[in-house]
């Protein structure tokens, strides 16, 4: 079998990062606590590998439906006007619907506690009436 050489490097990207480079020389292995992103390559005989690029098109690059709320938000503030959208975006997080994509779930969970408090309000409306 071949064994590709790699090594790992760390590059700062922060805008403070070369003027701190110039005054202080940083030894291997060192956390960088102060820079708010660090960039990790590694090289590779076949070129570079990077972890952490901004290009790579992940899960989190794509819009969330709805106008780009997503539908549990877009769900909880339509609700005010049509409350069976509460219930909608319920049984879409009782359905694991989050998992999709998991920036649904607070919108998604905050629709089921309108539901409920909803559900609350319209049972007590009808005991107040009906006993």
């Amino acid at each position: 079998m071949h064994k590709d050489k790699a090594s790992v490097g760390i590059t700062r990207t922060s805008p403070l990062s070369a003027l701190a480079e110039q005054h202080q020389p940083h030894k291997q292995g060192e956390i960088f606590e102060n820079n708010k992103e660090m960039e990790m390559q590694i090289h590779v005989e076949g070129g570079d590998i990077s972890l952490l690029d901004s290009s790579s098109g992940g899960i989190y690059e794509k819009s969330l439906p709805c106008f780009g709320c997503g539908i549990g938000w877009f769900s909880f503030l339509l609700g005010f006007v049509f409350p069976p959208l509460w219930y909608y975006a319920t049984v879409l997080y009782f359905g694991n619907y989050y998992l999709k994509d998991p920036r649904e779930r607070p919108g998604l969970a905050a629709s089921a506690i309108a539901a409920l408090i909803c559900s609350v309000a319209i049972l007590v409306s009808l005991i107040a009436v009906f006993c």
